[in-house]
């Protein structure tokens, strides 16, 4: 977890290219965290901020 956003999204930008899998950025309680978007049940308490995509078009 890291209170810093943009290190976040790098990180998150960085795993999804790595591991070819869709990557979520979410916040819980004022810190960002970083999961492959399938380990995310719908029931958690969690505040969705970006989804990234490794096969996106840039």
């Amino acid at each position: 977890m890291s209170h810093d956003l943009s290190l976040a999204q790098s990180h998150a930008f960085q795993l999804s290219r790595d591991l070819m899998v869709p990557v979520t950025v979410f916040e819980v309680d004022g810190e960002y965290g970083v999961l492959p978007s399938d380990e995310i049940d719908a029931s958690d308490d969690l505040e969705v901020v970006h989804e990234f995509f490794p096969w996106a078009a840039h």
